[in-house]
């Protein structure tokens, strides 16, 4: 069948994109930015790709008329003002109005929160309206209700990941004790596409959760177990939601306006009311300690396939961030270091290649977190999300609070965008040029274009710090070889 995949390159969606093609369909995947697209595909003939923007309506035009089903895959949920619900509504209803020319589909098919508290947090009643919008389609409508999900790279993981391996002790609210029923991701994709086209599926809802009822505590202390650590978790009863939010943002990966929404929601409990899905599609779901090690296999393999770091939302960048590959030349301020060396650019490119994330920045890591720290503190992403895999780097790609825009081997290129609160835009750029008689030359080079006054003023108070931390990075990136007993990154 020809099926139509919005949000393909969120965390849902490039793992499902697979799993479709292996069953041998044809797959349209929509999404806002074609550069960003990751293809990581046998059959590429098999894939059409549209750039189409469900806010404002744009593009939706190039949708095929003769799709079989539809995925609605995608969230506003972190927006940065907290503004989600309406924008929610209005992309559902130019999903629902682009898909009104399609007489051939059989079937939309949305992944969804479950909802069964009479008293919704805002982002769970956002939720809801969405599944009002799509069923007053004409199109039949499969609603699949989801708790937390499991899996190397979900913003649930992490989360957990996160509190519990960075944090011995931990003082928690009240929320922690609400009963939450996870589900591993592996479960989600066998029942996105075990509902495929199944009348018995139509104008359906379902809950789908994993075996195992569980607290938000409980879940925080399997992880523990299973990782062979002592954790204690306090129970305080003064945390609002706003010091909560600040709390989970400040310690872990996730921005503000994410952390805002998760703790609201936190408050209601996620559990099944029904198991009809298994009617449909049968088999058993992975416990929660099960999903736990298989997301574990995956982050020691550095084969993590997508994470929600990935997925671009308001809360970091504008999507149109690709825009800036071109690094201006005119009202910009820079710095550039060129350091010749000798041994093999092959080797200098691996060091380029592994930037960031558990190796560090080279040279000086400490003033590095010491950024990311500061930059946490004024509502910024930090240096927490890391990098999605410790070998390799796609354009689109979160790194630390940068984000990567051109990831080049065969021209020995990666150009960075600073994603961190700064009073201006910032690139950071290391490319090798083997043109040079004199040897092969690094050259890496540090974009500025301020933001006013104050963008001016802060590049000149930063400069003392680029002449000897880009020059320490610089140097260290043609030094540093990555074997036992060889020199190693500068703390």
């Amino acid at each position: 069948m020809k099926i139509l995949l919005t949000g393909a390159n969120g965390y849902i969606g490039t793992r499902l994109l697979p799993v479709l093609l292996a069953e041998g369909h044809d797959v349209v995947c929509m999404v806002r930015d074609k550069r960003r697209f990751i293809k990581k595909i046998e059959y590429p003939e098999k894939v059409m790709i549209i750039e189409a923007d469900l806010v404002t309506g744009k593009g939706l035009d190039q949708i095929p008329v003769d799709i079989d089903a539809a995925y609605y895959l995608v969230h506003s949920m972190s927006s940065p003002k907290g503004d989600f619900s309406d924008a929610e509504k209005q992309t559902a209803g130019n999903f629902v109005s682009a898909l009104s020319r399609c007489d051939n589909c059989k079937q939309i098919i949305y992944l969804t929160g479950i909802v069964n508290d009479a008293k919704l947090s805002k982002h769970l009643s956002s939720r809801l309206a969405v599944e009002d919008v799509l069923k007053q389609s004409n199109i039949p409508c499969t609603i699949l209700r989801a708790a937390i999900i499991i899996g190397s790279g979900s913003a649930s993981f992490e989360i957990i990941r996160d509190l519990v391996e960075k944090l011995p002790v931990m003082v928690a609210p009240k929320w922690v004790r609400t009963r939450c029923q996870p589900i591993g991701i592996r479960d989600v994709l066998r029942y996105l596409s075990g509902v495929l086209v199944k009348e018995e599926a139509y104008d359906k809802t379902f809950d789908i959760g994993g075996p195992d009822i569980l607290t938000y505590q409980q879940m925080l202390l399997e992880y523990a177990a299973s990782r062979n650590l002592n954790r204690y978790i306090i129970n305080v009863p003064f945390l609002t939601p706003k010091l909560s939010s600040y709390w989970l943002n400040f310690v872990t990966s996730v921005p503000f306006s994410l952390a805002s929404s998760l703790v609201e929601s936190m408050k209601n409990e996620v559990v099944c009311q029904n198991d009809n899905i298994k009617n449909i599609v049968p088999g058993e779901c992975f416990s929660y300690r099960e999903s736990l090690k298989l997301a574990f296999v995956k982050i020691e393999q550095h084969s993590i396939v997508s994470s929600w770091k990935d997925a671009l939302n308001r809360g970091y960048l504008e999507t149109t961030f690709m825009d800036q590959i071109k690094v201006p030349q005119n009202g910009t301020l820079s710095s550039q270091v060129k350091i010749i060396f000798d041994r093999s650019s092959d080797e200098v490119l691996e060091n380029i290649w592994g930037i960031g994330g558990n190796r560090g920045w080279y040279y000086l890591n400490f003033l590095w977190k010491l950024r990311g720290f500061a930059d946490k503190v004024v509502g910024g992403v930090g240096m927490r999300r890391g990098r999605r895999n410790q070998d390799s780097l796609i354009a689109g790609d979160a790194l630390d609070f940068w984000r990567v825009l051109l990831a080049d081997k065969e021209k020995k290129r990666l150009l960075l965008y600073a994603e961190m609160r700064l009073p201006g835009e910032a690139w950071l750029e290391f490319c090798i040029d083997q043109s040079d008689r004199s040897g092969k030359t690094l050259i890496q080079t540090a974009t500025f274009r301020p933001r006013g006054l104050w963008g001016r003023l802060y590049w000149y108070a930063m400069w003392p710090f680029h002449l000897f931390i880009f020059k320490g990075m610089a140097t260290q990136l043609t030094q540093y070889q990555n074997s036992v007993g060889l020199p190693s990154p500068k703390d």
